[in-house]
C-alpha cells in the first residue's frame, strides 16, 4: 500500500513535473485500501472494484455540490448516511463503506484551481485500479502470503489460549481476568477460523486439490482440533481445588506442559514466516513423563479408593494434554513433509462450512429502524459530520476536513470501541506532534522531512490493526511532514492537526453517548438466545451420534461450528458491554454469569461429543435420553423466558430422579466390582475399563449439563427481575 501511494507522487513529480497528479492517484489508493480484507480472490476483487466505483462517485458528487452550502449540507447528510448504511451487509461491505466515507471527507482537500474536478475524479479511480492491479499481481506472484498471515495469527492466538488454560489450574486469584481473556480469544479465533475456511475451502472448490491446498487444510484441521480439544476439556476448578488442595506440585507439571505446547506453537508460527528452522521441543515429552510420575505419586500417597476420583481427573487431563502434544507432532509433520489424509472434508460438504454473505436488498428495508445498530450509527455519523463541517468553517480552521476525517476513522456503532479509539487517536496525535516539533527544532531540511514522511507511512499502516495508538503517532508524523514540504509555517499545521483531532474525537464520543446509543444491555438477550439455540441443536446432534456411532455426520460438524460462532458472538457482545459506562451496565455481574454458564455449557457439550467420537462406547441407556430431554426442555424454557413467552416454573419428573439413581448406582457397582478384583489381584479387563471410563465421564457431563441448564434459567430469571425493578 505504501508503494502504491508513494510511487505515483514520485513519478508525477520527477517525470511529469506535476505532483498534483500523483496526489490524486495516491488518494485513490488510500480510498480503496480499506477494502483489501482477507478472503477469497473473488470477494477481494469485487470488494476493491466496489470501493473504486464508490470513491469515484463520491469524489465527483461532493465536489460538484460543495460550492453551494444550501445544497451541499443536505446532500452531505444523505451521502454519509447512505454510504455508512452499506455496512449492513457485513464486514467486507463495511470496509467498502469506509472507502466511500474517506472519499467524501477528502474531497474537501481538492483544489479546483489546480485541476478540474472531473480529471481529479478519474485520477482517483485510476489510483484505485493501480492499487487493484498491484494486489492482484501480488496475489498471483505470492499466493501464500495472505493465507500464511492468517495461519500465523491463528497459531499465535491458539498458543495464548492454551497457555491461559494451563495458568487457570494454579492461578486461583487471577481466574476472572484469565476467563475474560479466554472469551476475547475465543471470539478472535472464531473470526480467524471463518476467514481461513473461506480462503482455503473456496480455493479448493474453485481449483481442486493442489499439494499446497491439501497441506493448508491439514494444518487448519490440526489447529481446529487443538481449539476443539481445549474447549472440549473443561475443568471444574472448584472441585479441582478441593481435591488437590495441598498437592500443588502435582499440578504444576500440567501448567508447564501447556506453556511448552504454546511455546512450540509460537516457534511453528515463526517457521511458517521463514524466520526459524523447525526444531522439536523435547521438553514436551519430558514433561509428559513427569506428569505420569506425579499421578503415580498422588495415587500412592492418597491411596485407593480415596484417590480414585482425583486420579481419574488427572488421567483425563493428561489424556487431553497428550492429544494436544499429538496435534503439535501432526503440525510438524505437515510442515516437514506432505502427508496424505483421507479424512479431509469432501468437496460436496466443503461449501456448507463456508458462511455465505447475504446481500439481499431486503436487508436495507428490514434494518431501516431504530432497532438496528447500523441504522443508528449511520444517522449519528451523518449528523456529527454536519456539525463538524459547520464548526470547521465557523472557526476558519486551516484544514477543517481533518475534523470530519477524525469522525469517520473513530466513530463506531458501539460506545466502547469509539471511546477506546478516541483515546488512542488523541494520545497518538499528541505524541506524534511532540516528536514532529522536536524534529523541526533540530532541523529544517526538507529532504529529512520527506524521508520521515515516506518511512512513517508503511510503519503506520502495519500498526493499525496491532496498536492503534502507535499507528496514530506515525500517521501524524506522515501528515505533518507531507505538509511540511508544502506549507512554510509547519507549526501552524501541527497546531490545527492537534486541535482538529481533539474536536473530532470529542464529537465522536459525545455522539455515541447521547445520540441513540446502542447499549449492549438492549440486545444482549438476542445473543443469549442465539447461543442457547445453537447449543440445543448441538446437544441433539450429540445424542443422535451416541445412538448411531460410526462416522461423524456433516450435520454434527455444522452444529458444532454454529455453537462456537454463536458463543463467540455472545462473548464479543459481553466485551462491548464491559467497555460501556458503569451506569449502563448495572446487570453486568448477572450477564457475566450467563456468559460463563453458556461457555461452560459448550465446553461440556464438546467434551461429551469428543469422548463419544474418540472412544468405543456401549449401548445407550434410556436414562441418558431422560437427561437430554430435561436439558433440552430447560434450554427451551430459557429461550422462551428471553422472548417473554412463558412463565418460569421448574419442571420436575420422577424419570429424572430414576436416571440420577441409575448412573450413581451403575458407577458404585462398577467401582465395587473393580475393588473386589483388585483385592483378588485381577488385572482390569478391556470391557471394565471402557465401562468405568464411559459411565464416569458421560454421567458427570450430563449431570453438569443439567445443572448448567438450570443455572441458565435462574440467571435469566434474575436478569428479567432486575429489568422489571429497574
Amino acid at each position: 500500500m505504501a508503494i502504491a501511494m508513494i510511487a505515483p507522487i514520485l513519478f508525477a513529480n520527477f517525470i511529469l513535473n506535476n505532483v498534483s497528479l500523483g496526489f490524486s492517484v495516491s488518494l485513490g489508493v488510500l480510498f480503496c485500501s480499506p477494502a483489501y480484507a482477507p478472503g477469497s480472490k473473488k470477494h477481494l476483487f469485487f470488494g476493491l472494484l466496489s470501493a473504486i466505483f464508490l470513491a469515484f462517485l463520491m469524489t465527483l458528487l461532493v465536489g460538484t455540490v460543495s460550492s453551494n452550502n444550501y445544497v451541499f449540507l443536505p446532500v452531505l447528510a444523505i451521502l454519509v448516511f447512505s454510504v455508512s448504511y452499506i455496512s449492513i451487509f457485513g464486514f467486507r461491505a463495511s470496509m467498502v463503506s469506509f472507502a466511500g466515507l474517506l472519499a467524501i471527507v477528502l474531497s474537501f482537500a481538492h483544489d479546483n484551481s489546480i485541476m478540474s474536478l472531473l480529471d481529479h475524479s478519474f485520477l482517483v479511480a485510476l489510483g484505485g485500479f493501480w492499487f487493484l492491479s498491484l494486489i492482484m499481481l501480488a496475489t498471483f506472484l505470492f499466493p501464500k502470503i495472505q493465507t500464511d498471515e492468517l495461519f500465523v495469527e491463528t497459531i499465535e492466538k491458539t498458543a495464548e489460549f492454551l497457555k491461559i488454560r494451563g495458568k487457570l489450574l494454579i492461578e486461583k486469584d487471577q481466574r476472572d481476568i484469565l476467563f475474560k481473556r479466554l472469551f476475547e480469544l475465543q471470539t478472535e479465533l472464531n473470526d480467524n477460523h471463518e476467514k481461513i475456511r473461506e480462503v482455503i475451502l473456496r480455493k479448493r472448490l474453485n481449483a481442486g486439490f493442489s499439494n499446497r491446498t491439501r497441506r493448508q487444510q491439514l494444518l487448519f484441521s490440526q489447529l481446529m482440533e487443538m481449539f476443539d480439544l481445549a474447549v472440549s476439556n473443561p475443568v471444574d476448578y472448584d472441585k479441582f481445588d478441593l481435591i488437590f488442595e495441598g498437592h500443588l506440585e502435582k499440578i504444576s507439571e500440567f501448567t508447564k506442559l501447556m506453556t511448552e505446547i504454546g511455546n512450540q506453537l509460537i516457534h511453528i508460527s515463526k517457521v511458517i514466516l521463514n524466520e526459524e528452522e523447525l526444531q522439536e521441543n523435547k521438553e514436551i515429552q519430558k514433561t509428559l513423563l513427569n506428569i505420569q510420575t506425579q499421578i503415580d505419586y498422588y495415587r500412592i500417597l492418597v491411596g485407593l479408593p480415596k484417590s480414585r476420583v482425583g486420579t481419574i481427573m488427572l488421567l483425563n487431563l493428561k489424556t487431553y494434554q497428550e492429544k494436544q502434544a499429538q496435534r503439535i507432532n501432526g503440525i510438524e509433520r505437515i510442515l516437514n513433509n506432505y502427508i496424505h489424509n483421507n479424512s479431509i472434508v469432501g468437496i460436496k460438504d466443503a461449501e456448507r462450512f463456508i458462511t455465505p454473505q447475504d446481500y439481499d436488498l431486503k436487508k436495507l428495508w428490514a434494518n431501516f429502524n431504530f432497532k438496528s445498530p447500523i441504522f443508528k450509527h449511520s444517522l449519528r455519523l451523518s449528523i456529527m459530520m454536519l456539525i463538524g463541517f459547520v464548526i470547521g468553517n465557523l472557526f476558519e480552521m486551516q484544514n477543517a476536513y481533518w475534523v470530519l476525517l477524525t469522525l469517520v476513522v473513530i466513530m463506531r456503532p458501539s460506545y466502547g470501541l469509539t471511546k477506546e479509539r478516541s483515546k488512542n487517536r488523541v494520545i497518538g496525535t499528541l505524541i506524534g506532534a511532540a516528536i514532529a516539533i522536536s524534529i523541526i527544532f533540530i532541523t529544517q531540511n526538507t529532504i529529512v522531512y520527506g524521508v520521515i514522511a515516506v518511512l512513517s507511512l508503511p510503519i503506520a499502516l502495519s500498526l493499525i490493526q496491532l496498536n492503534y495508538r502507535n499507528a496514530a503517532i506515525f500517521i501524524t508524523l506522515n501528515v505533518i511532514f507531507v505538509y511540511a514540504s508544502l506549507e512554510p509555517n509547519i507549526l501552524e499545521v501541527i497546531k490545527f492537526r492537534v486541535l482538529d483531532t481533539i474536536i473530532g474525537a470529542s464529537l465522536a464520543f459525545i455522539a455515541n453517548y447521547f445520540l441513540w446509543p446502542a447499549w449492549q444491555i438492549q440486545n444482549i438477550d438476542e445473543f443469549l438466545c442465539d447461543a442457547i439455540k445453537a447449543n440445543k441443536i448441538f446437544l441433539k446432534e450429540i445424542e443422535a451420534y451416541y445412538h448411531k456411532k460410526g462416522e461423524v455426520p456433516t450435520s454434527y460438524k455444522l452444529a458444532r461450528k454454529e455453537s462456537f460462532l454463536k458463543i463467540g458472538d455472545l462473548n464479543a457482545a459481553y466485551q462491548r458491554m464491559n467497555q460501556e459506562p458503569k451506569s449502563k451496565k448495572k446487570d453486568l455481574g448477572i450477564i457475566y454469569e450467563l456468559v460463563t454458564f453458556n461457555n461452560t455449557f459448550l465446553s461440556s457439550l464438546s467434551s461429551l461429543g469428543m469422548f463419544l467420537r474418540t472412544n468405543k462406547t456401549m449401548k445407550v441407556p434410556s436414562h441418558f435420553e431422560t437427561y437430554v430431554a430435561h436439558i433440552s426442555n430447560n434450554l427451551e424454557v430459557s429461550i422462551k423466558l428471553l422472548n417473554n413467552e412463558v412463565s418460569y416454573e421448574k419442571i420436575e419428573t420422577n424419570e429424572l430422579k430414576k436416571a440420577e439413581e441409575f448412573y450413581e448406582n451403575y458407577f458404585k457397582n462398577l467401582s465395587k466390582q473393580r475393588d473386589e478384583e483388585i483385592m483378588e489381584g485381577k488385572l482390569i479387563t478391556e470391557e471394565m475399563k471402557i465401562q468405568l471410563h464411559e459411565v464416569q465421564l458421560v454421567s458427570e457431563q450430563i449431570k453438569w449439563l443439567l445443572n448448567l441448564s438450570e443455572n441458565i434459567i435462574n440467571g435469566i430469571k434474575n436478569l428479567y427481575f432486575k429489568k422489571i425493578t429497574n
